[in-house]
């Protein structure tokens, strides 16, 4: 009986073989194809960038612009006119400490639920890990993340916030909002390719997601016995706890706890759901 090396030699004239085989789960993600795609990623993500920012007057500027002028809008509305509390913190840094996570989690969001549908002419002429198109989306965020967070240190020495070595928890912190991001936006990645009307729904999801976080509003200002329902929302943990290592608030670990969770659970969700339908994205986009 022939050796199984013989036999690939007969058929296939040497002894390097490529075995397409059955998916071995319900995740089957592999993550050495996607190191080897590495290079791709950061061409993805290079991409997203500088479409962000090309052929604009401003520039990088709208990074600090944007989060900068809905800072302001919001501490006239809402902490001056409708003086919502802000549990002795100065409004202008509170809500901008909520609105740094925030708005990772939303162009994020907004990025990668729309990014399949926008790479169409990739998907269709060239096979690579799909869910690197989502991912990569992340990117731009990140450059806006980062610029914003030197405002709200400047923010912190203009009000005179003293700094907490709670600020060391910043990149776990920021690892479970980029999870929370990804598992939220991989999945309506996958779902706009079939139903184009979620490039509707996206936006319109994310602003009333807002009003739900308390992103404008403390924590505090809800009843306690309805505030479980609040830690049903994954991104409260996340705005409590930046607003607790940048202004030095009690860390809220119950409401951390659900965020957490709820970052595994999505993230996974997600992958198993993209990974389902993956097949199907160049027949349909």
């Amino acid at each position: 009986m022939q050796s199984e090396d013989t036999i690939q030699q007969d058929y296939f004239g040497h002894d390097h073989v490529t075995v397409i085989g059955p998916e071995r789960g319900l995740l089957d993600l592999d993550l050495r194809e996607l190191w080897a795609y590495r290079e791709l990623f950061l061409v993805l993500v290079s991409r997203d960038i500088k479409v962000r920012y090309k052929q604009t007057v401003l520039g990088i500027a709208w990074a600090v612009i944007q989060p900068v002028t809905t800072m302001v809008i919001f501490s006239m509305v809402f902490g001056k006119f409708a003086r919502i509390p802000s549990d002795g913190i100065p409004y202008p840094v509170f809500v901008y400490a909520a609105l740094l996570p925030w708005g990772l989690f939303s162009t994020a969001v907004s990025s990668a639920g729309n990014s399949m549908v926008g790479s169409a002419h990739l998907v269709s002429k060239v096979y690579f890990p799909r869910v690197l198109i989502p991912i990569s989306s992340v990117g731009a965020g990140l450059v806006d993340f980062l610029i914003s967070t030197a405002i709200l240190f400047l923010l912190m020495l203009v009000f005179s916030i003293s700094f907490s070595i709670k600020l060391f928890l910043l990149p776990l912190l920021l690892l479970i909002l980029i999870a929370n991001s990804l598992g939220v936006g991989i999945l309506l990645s996958a779902l706009t390719v079939s139903y184009r009307d979620f490039r509707y729904v996206i936006p319109f999801m994310i602003q009333i997601w807002m009003y739900l976080t308390p992103v404008i509003y403390p924590l505090s200002l809800i009843p306690e016995k309805w505030r479980w329902l609040s830690y049903l929302n994954p991104m409260t943990g996340i705005i409590e706890s930046f607003r607790s290592i940048f202004l030095g608030t009690d860390l809220n670990f119950i409401a951390l706890l659900f965020s957490v969770i709820f970052a595994a659970a999505m993230l996974g969700l997600s992958l198993v759901y993209f990974k389902r339908v993956e097949r199907r994205f160049a027949d349909v986009i």
